[in-house]
């Protein structure tokens, strides 16, 4: 007699039953994931193309699916008030202002100590885009004629002017120039060598006498190539014979070429602040334009 198979375990339609309730929950992980992708592509791409109103749309998007809209907001916040701080940013002109005044203060204290010793005409004083000029006119009160060697006035002068000089860290040339007419001995062949050897001269005594830095002096000599004064009357001739001290700016070119409408009154601490708005615009502009074009990570 067969024995009669028992349906209840184990059969085909139990087994079945069992397979379609497991491939149920296999698919609800299945989305789960794919959701997962779904949303870390969306991030991944609204960071790349660097859309700030679309990083912002997609930012509240996801909040407010996660049900964090208040936290949301708070790191908006966040993010947007390092924007709205205020450029710090130093203008060119306010550094023009600050190096005619530097200039300034050194002249003012050479030019009071000069009146002190009674020398205050054998000094001439000029500002310009290049720094302070200290010109020693005419040279024939600082030189014997002829000769490179420094008269007793020339000593007492540079020994005025020379304290002043030594503290300040602006670099100095001495400048040598002499009028057309040439001379011409064994020692000085041409108006170069003359000229040359007076700004060296000059250089040596503040050196070696009054203690500036020989790493930031330096002595060249324009023979009658870079004449004052037009003309060939005793005058000009003597404006022309000279020696000029030349306290260097060290501020930018930029900065420099403002000094001249500095001294002329044409700028002012008054335009500082249409300055520095202009100057916080173009960086606010440089960096959006930076941000534009960088690279996605």
């Amino acid at each position: 007699m067969a024995r009669r198979r028992r349906g209840g375990h184990g059969g085909g339609g139990g087994g079945g039953g069992h397979d379609t309730g497991g491939s149920g929950r296999w698919m609800v992980s299945y989305m789960d994931m794919v959701t997962v992708l779904m949303c870390l592509f969306i991030v991944l791409f609204a960071i790349s193309s660097v859309d700030q109103g679309k990083y912002q749309e997609l930012k509240s998007s996801l909040a407010e699916g996660f049900g964090n809209v208040e936290d949301a907001a708070v790191v908006e916040e966040v993010v947007e008030n390092p924007a709205e701080e205020p450029v710090d940013v130093e203008t060119d002109l306010e550094r023009a202002l600050d190096e005619v005044s530097d200039l300034s203060a050194l002249r003012d204290a050479m030019a009071r100590d000069l009146a002190a010793h009674g020398r205050s005409d054998t000094v001439r004083f000029d500002i310009d885009e290049r720094g302070l000029t200290v010109r020693l006119v005419s040279a024939d009160t600082f030189f014997s004629p002829g000769s490179a060697d420094l008269t007793q006035e020339a000593r007492a002068v540079l020994d005025v002017v020379g304290p002043a000089l030594a503290p300040t860290a602006h670099e100095i040339r001495i400048e040598g120039n002499a009028d057309y007419t040439s001379t011409v001995t064994s020692v000085f062949p041409s108006n170069w060598e003359l000229s040359s050897s007076r700004a060296t001269a000059v250089l040596r005594h503040l050196v070696e006498q009054d203690g500036l830095a020989e790493h930031r002096i330096a002595a060249v000599g324009f023979g009658s190539a870079r004449p004052l004064a037009e003309g060939t009357s005793p005058e000009a001739l003597a404006t022309n014979r000279r020696v000029d001290i030349m306290v260097l700016s060290s501020a930018p070119e930029a900065v420099r070429a403002l000094i001249p409408q500095v001294l002329s009154g044409q700028l002012s601490a008054a335009d500082v602040p249409a300055a520095e708005a202009d100057a916080r615009a173009l960086a606010r502009a440089a960096e959006t334009a930076g941000e534009a074009g960088a690279p996605g990570e």
